[in-house]
């Protein structure tokens, strides 16, 4: 079984894709056995004969160069972007909780690490009708230790502090916080920093400028520190 680490972020669109992206690139660069999951995926084009194209998961793979299948990436694709629990009321095709738990599972027996990615925040649902799901169900689920990434400019002590302290209530353990769009000697975004661990007590463990081709400070050992043996919670949600 693998090691393994959910990458969470304030929100949606601030880069939680890239950085996972970087993650896996660190690992497989250092010769590691990492692979790439995410549960629900929104907002993907379709190719010629109509199927949908896993954008996340194809981005994570070219910049990583894993081999690993977009089949096995992401059991659930959707075409509207807009939340998963949204997409499937419109699209069809609702997340299942024992699908979510057969593929992962299988990924996890096939690579030593593996970088989960969540869909938005922490709290976005993944499906909300008769049954509910949401991300968190599944980092408790598989008892994952959590990275938080932000944006780097105006108002991320807000949404980090916030998204921290939602997580130390729902008792979901973050590792550390990685800054995105960082630029380095920006007075505002230096205090972010500062400000952030501060208030949470974690670290800043890498800022991250545009067009980065890796995660300044976080060296693949750093990096594989981070992942933790998972299991199967045995309570149903």
């Amino acid at each position: 079984m693998s090691k393994n680490l959910f990458v969470t972020g304030t929100g949606t669109e601030i880069g939680k894709t890239y950085i996972a992206g970087l993650i896996v690139k660190t690992l497989h660069e250092a010769g590691l056995n990492v692979a790439y999951y995410k549960a629900a995926m929104s907002g993907n084009e379709r190719r010629p004969d109509g199927s949908l194209i896993p954008g996340d998961a194809l981005f994570v793979k070219e910049i990583s160069g894993i081999s690993q299948s977009l089949e096995s990436m992401c059991p659930y694709v959707y075409e509207n972007a807009v939340s998963p629990h949204l997409a499937s009321r419109i699209e069809g095709n609702p997340v299942n909780m024992d699908v979510i738990e057969q593929t992962f599972q299988a990924v996890c027996h096939t690579h030593d690490y593996v970088v989960v990615e969540g869909s938005g925040g922490i709290t976005c649902p993944l499906r909300f009708d008769e049954e509910k799901i949401f991300l968190e169900d599944i980092v408790r689920r598989f008892s994952l230790p959590s990275l938080l990434v932000a944006d780097a400019g105006l108002g991320t002590i807000n949404g980090v502090v916030l998204t921290y302290e939602y997580m130390e209530q729902k008792k979901l353990p973050l590792k550390g916080i990685i800054f995105n769009n960082f630029h380095p000697g920006n007075v505002m975004e230096e205090d972010n920093r500062h400000m952030c661990e501060t208030l949470t007590g974690l670290d800043v463990l890498s800022c991250v400028s545009q067009g980065d081709k890796n995660l300044p400070g976080l060296s693949a050992e750093k990096l594989a520190a981070l992942f933790a043996d998972s299991f199967l919670q045995p309570e149903s949600l």
